[in-house]
């Protein structure tokens, strides 16, 4: 066969894979009372991270989620980590307050200005009408 007629195959490059080292080593205990060991397959949040992430086993990921959630019940470890969600929303608090307080100012203003233009106009009203008399 023609090398013009043959079919165009784009190959891809080649990846070296290299052999990563297990994260659990083979005298580590999976228990509930290793929180160092544990902690290592805690997100930020405080949720427990897949398997692809932590690259475990079968058994171990199963071992590992066993130990996290009796650590959680015997209260060891929260079952949610709100810290940094509770500061977030603390600045949240702030910001909406200073909002509010800044719009109740302007409010407040734009009313003590109508306020004024209403006693100005009355103010002049009586002045070029004058006091008002009754005829009988």
């Amino acid at each position: 066969m023609d090398k013009s007629k043959q079919p165009f195959h784009k190959h891809k490059p080649k990846r070296s894979f290299r052999r990563r080292l297990p994260p659990i080593g083979s005298g580590d205990r999976i228990d509930y009372r290793n929180m160092s060991l544990i902690s290592r397959f805690i997100s930020e949040q405080g949720k427990i991270l897949s398997r692809r992430v932590n690259r475990l086993t079968l058994k171990q990921q199963r071992l590992i989620t066993i130990a996290i959630k009796q650590a959680r019940i015997l209260s060891s470890l929260p079952f949610l980590n709100n810290e940094r969600q509770f500061e977030r929303t603390k600045e949240r608090r702030f910001k909406r307050r200073t909002k509010e307080r800044q719009f109740e100012r302007t409010k407040e203003r734009q009313f003590e200005r109508t306020k004024e233009r209403q006693f100005e106009r009355t103010k002049s009203i009586s002045r070029t009408t004058g006091p008002r008399t009754r005829n009988k």
